[in-house]
């Protein structure tokens, strides 16, 4: 059986919806807001907050694409600053919303081609990274999948369900990627 194409896609405005159907809209599988920051308590968007907000600012912004399997969008793959203007520490996330996509590659063909646009974009770039959290295993997993390493640890910082976690910094150089790719 031949694998899907999975590929990323700048999101135009006519994504807008579709992107909050599956993400929030009243059939999407929120199992993902389990794991994405969940201690956040961050709330599930309306179709008017959504578009006003988030998905406005997704449009035509070289720092968020659309994940898609073979035609269809299955998540997202973001990048922000963590050092604002000073532009040298940039920190990726990556969301697959349907659950029942998980554990079948897609997350890490998609977080490899981001890796390498992100890489390929900001010329002067020497790192990227990611945080997640100790009870997130399946992104710590990821990290190491395409190459990256554990970074930091911050011991206890998390607190989910009267239970303390780990906040964890995963990472790769310019250098790494680039052996890992050839």
């Amino acid at each position: 059986m031949k694998q899907e194409e999975v590929s990323l896609q700048k999101i135009k405005k006519e994504d807008i919806h579709s992107l909050w159907e599956i993400s929030y809209g009243p059939a999407a599988d929120l199992e993902w807001t389990k794991w994405n920051g969940p201690y956040f308590n961050d709330p599930i968007l309306t179709w008017e907050e959504y578009k006003n907000g988030f998905g406005k600012d997704s449009v035509d912004n070289e720092m968020r694409r659309s994940i898609l399997l073979g035609e269809k969008q299955v998540g997202m793959v973001t990048a922000y600053w963590e050092d604002g203007s000073l532009r040298r520490w940039l920190e990726v996330g990556i969301v697959i919303y349907d659950s029942s996509l998980w554990k079948k590659g897609i997350g890490r063909r998609a977080l490899k081609q981001w890796l390498t646009i992100l890489f390929d974009q900001e010329k002067e770039l020497e790192h990227i990274g990611f945080t997640t959290w100790s009870g997130n295993q399946r992104m710590m997993k990821l990290g190491e999948q395409v190459g990256m390493k554990e970074e930091g640890r911050i011991r206890k910082v998390r607190f989910w369900e009267n239970k303390f976690y780990d906040s964890m910094k995963y990472g790769v150089i310019r250098k790494e990627w680039k052996e890992n790719l050839s």
